[in-house]
């Protein structure tokens, strides 16, 4: 009982994935709770009563929130497979971008429920912001964070699962092939890693979801 792991998640939240990605790379058992966000269980309510989001792991009846926090608490409670680097600048550097990634999230999430001239505005910034990640973040490694999948490439992980889905749902192209080849290099290596590749969400699944999503947020 004392070490029992749950993860409360929705699907198809690539914050949740992020800390099943961890969880399976890490070789550790745990149990998922599917929650429905439109009608919250007293279990989440109780275990985030801060923001009452998901994802949220629980350790031992301990609960934990926010993602990259639950990345972190992983890392240090089970050690084997490291999801960090082993020196403290490549560790630090893994952290800035992992975050990197977050802080400009929501220029991704504008090219989703914007139209026109303000969708080509996000679009372009999107574009820079991928731009910078392949050139400053990935460079010429295998993954970011160098030859093994670590906790930026997971934080990172919604670029190779959810963004050609959105992409698709809101009409744009931005991570095209020829622009950011390297980008595309990874995403084939991360979709192929064990523990990843068996835990990505069904594509047909989540473009129909995104699909009633956009014309919800283009109607509102």
């Amino acid at each position: 009982m004392e070490d029992q792991v749950k993860v409360l998640g929705a699907w198809p939240s690539p914050y949740c994935y992020r800390v099943l990605w961890a969880l399976n790379l890490k070789s550790l058992k745990y149990e998922y709770l599917e929650e429905d966000l439109a009608n919250k269980t007293d279990f989440l309510l109780q275990y985030n009563p801060v923001y009452k989001k998901v994802p949220v792991l629980v350790h031992g009846g301990k609960p934990i929130s926010e993602s990259l926090v639950i990345l972190e608490y992983i890392e240090e409670t089970w050690p084997q497979n490291p999801l960090l680097p082993q020196d403290p600048y490549d560790r630090a550097m893994a952290r800035f971008w992992a975050k990197f990634g977050d802080d400009k999230s929501p220029v991704f999430m504008a090219i989703f429920i914007t139209v026109g001239e303000e969708q080509e505005k996000a679009a372009k910034e999107a574009k820079e912001q991928l731009k910078i990640l392949e050139e400053q973040a990935l460079g010429e490694k295998k993954f970011f964070c160098g030859n093994r999948i670590g906790l930026t490439d997971i934080a990172l992980g919604w670029i190779a699962g959810w963004l050609d889905v959105i992409e698709e749902a809101a009409g744009l192209n931005l991570l095209e092939a020829e622009s950011f080849p390297r980008l595309h290099a990874w995403i084939q290596r991360f979709k192929e890693v064990p523990g990843i590749k068996e835990q990505l969400p069904d594509r047909h699944e989540m473009l129909i979801y995104y699909k009633q999503k956009r014309e919800m947020f283009i109607a509102s």
